[in-house]
């Protein structure tokens, strides 16, 4: 299995399990389905992966601060993106 292969299913379960926005869902599969522009950076998406497993709509608020939400996830795309 890919790095593309576990960004595509840390997504989907995201989606459904997490409520992952569209938004941020339809910025990783422009990622995945452009694969040829990010060769080289699997360490990148590697971290991206595990982010995207970790995501939690409301994660960062609480009294430990766990999970990644919505800012670290938009953050982690714009390094990898450029945008």
């Amino acid at each position: 299995m890919t790095v593309f292969d576990r960004l595509r299913a840390a997504t989907e379960a995201a989606q459904s399990e997490q409520d992952l926005p569209d938004g941020l869902a339809e910025q990783i599969f422009r990622i995945i389905e452009n694969r040829h522009d990010f060769h080289g950076r699997e360490a990148d998406l590697a971290i991206l992966v595990e982010q995207v497993a970790l995501y939690d709509t409301y994660g960062q608020t609480g009294y430990l601060g766990m999970g990644v939400n919505n800012a670290i996830l938009e953050n982690a795309l714009k390094r990898l993106t450029g945008n």
